[in-house]
């Protein structure tokens, strides 16, 4: 049946005020993953004795559910997305917890927790509730300066990276910092603020270096790469200087044969050696307009919370991307990470099917909404 402007339904409001341009983007990544995992992951099963189709089933799997997650949410209204973002924070650092105590360890780190058959990784859900709860705590000081929501959003930061670095997860700790601090020069943190948690990071990492060995290693090995192991790094180069400009072509690649991870950290380079340099800038583009398109949108918004929010989750995805792209070109140290909606990962790909499903949600056009600050200073 055809949705008309006339129509006072649900899915009519929902039709006619959510940008389609991004929600098709969105969704046309997340089409590319599932493509990408049927090329990348079988020679990774293979070689640990699971069905050749085995990683790319389950992202199958796990795709339905993170469409059906990213249309829902994007139904939301603002108070509706602020009070799912609380209740997904506080869920999600719960399930933290029990993954230290009762979650599998895995490669030295608990990040894990089964749920049934299910093996869900909360940091991923935590993410996008953390950046919606940080900006409407921020915002409420915004709107009342006599309410020290500032100092809640930097204890629900304090306890979201200490979770994370317990677990630990180094990688995923920086990411959300640097999210973090983006939305806090948003708000307008007074510059000497800004130096001072700059001061607080930069702390962070020399005592992170100084006591955590594999951390030491991994910087050490991308500062003089002759002091360590770097197969995966030295493969993905050359799997990119195998594709060329167009690629060796799907199935054509040599790099995911010996690859450990070219199903999630590295799957960056199997698309530059099958399918060459121009897919490869064809993604970036995809990833860049959906940064762009959320950040444009963040702009124009005159109220403090959907400005705030939007930019956070805009920030997350970026900066997500760009360190998983920069690992496999050895322009980052090595890290653990996603590329999102296009690594392997079922917690990843719901927890980023939530926070685009948020970012829908508060990118809709509504009428007579609220207006109560303009945020479009911050990014001229």
């Amino acid at each position: 049946m055809l949705l008309g402007r006339s129509d006072r339904g649900l899915l009519a409001q929902w039709w006619f005020t959510v940008d389609r341009g991004l929600m098709m983007a969105v969704v046309l990544l997340m089409a590319t993953g599932v493509l990408i995992s049927m090329a990348a992951s079988p020679s990774v099963a293979d070689r640990i004795g699971l069905d050749t189709f085995h990683f790319f089933r389950s992202q199958l799997f796990y795709l339905f559910p993170a469409v059906l997650v990213l249309i829902g949410v994007s139904l939301l209204t603002p108070r509706q997305t602020r009070r799912a973002g609380f209740l997904l924070f506080a869920g999600s650092l719960a399930l933290m917890v029990a993954a230290l105590f009762w979650g599998p360890e895995i490669k030295g780190a608990h990040r894990w927790i089964n749920l049934g058959p299910l093996n869900l990784q909360p940091s991923e859900l935590a993410k996008p509730g953390f950046v919606i709860v940080t900006a409407w705590l921020l915002a409420e000081q915004t709107r009342r300066p006599d309410m020290p929501a500032h100092l809640a959003a930097f204890l629900a930061a304090g306890l979201f990276f200490g979770l994370l670095l317990m677990q630990p997860d180094f990688g995923q700790t920086a990411l959300m910092i640097m999210a973090f601090g983006a939305m806090l020069l948003i708000w307008g943190l007074p510059w000497i603020l800004v130096a001072g948690f700059a001061g607080l990071v930069a702390s962070g990492i020399l005592i992170a270096y100084a006591s955590v060995a594999h951390v030491r290693s991994r910087i050490d090995r991308f500062l003089d790469p002759d002091k360590g192991d770097t197969f995966q790094v030295d493969t993905a180069m050359q799997a990119f200087r195998n594709g060329g400009l167009m690629g060796a072509g799907p199935g054509g690649g040599e790099a995911k044969l010996i690859l450990p991870d070219a199903h999630t950290d590295f799957t960056f380079a199997v698309v530059g050696e099958e399918f060459g340099l121009v897919a490869c800038l064809v993604l970036m583009s995809l990833f860049a307009f959906i940064v762009l398109r959320i950040l444009a949108r963040a702009k124009s918004e005159t109220d403090p919370f959907p400005a705030l929010a939007l930019s956070g989750l805009a920030l997350v995805f970026g900066f997500q991307a760009i360190i998983n792209m920069g690992v496999n070109v050895a322009l980052l140290p090595a890290k653990g990470m996603t590329l999102p909606f296009i690594s392997y990962g079922g917690s990843s790909l719901i927890g980023m099917a939530i926070a685009m499903g948020f970012v829908l949600s508060l990118a809709r056009r509504r009428a007579g909404a609220h207006r109560t600050r303009t945020f479009a200073a911050v990014y001229a």
